[in-house]
């Protein structure tokens, strides 16, 4: 695997949740900065060693509603 991506959405009760596509690796933070670092600790946990991608890709999703 070259890359793994996240979604990155806002948590309803504040900070960011992480969730990789195609692998089952979750994570969490409050701060952006805080989930990037969460994020490569659980890439580097999860694979075996020299088997973690050399790519992290991050997507950030934001939901907007607008009433009529």
């Amino acid at each position: 695997m070259n890359e793994v991506i996240f979604i990155i959405e806002e948590a309803a009760e504040g900070g960011y949740n992480a969730k990789a596509l195609g692998v089952d690796i979750f994570t969490d933070a409050e701060t952006i900065d805080e989930l990037r670092a969460n994020i490569k600790d659980a890439v580097i946990c999860h694979f075996e060693e020299n088997q973690a991608p050399g790519v992290i890709r991050l997507h950030f999703v934001k939901e907007e509603f607008i009433t009529v």
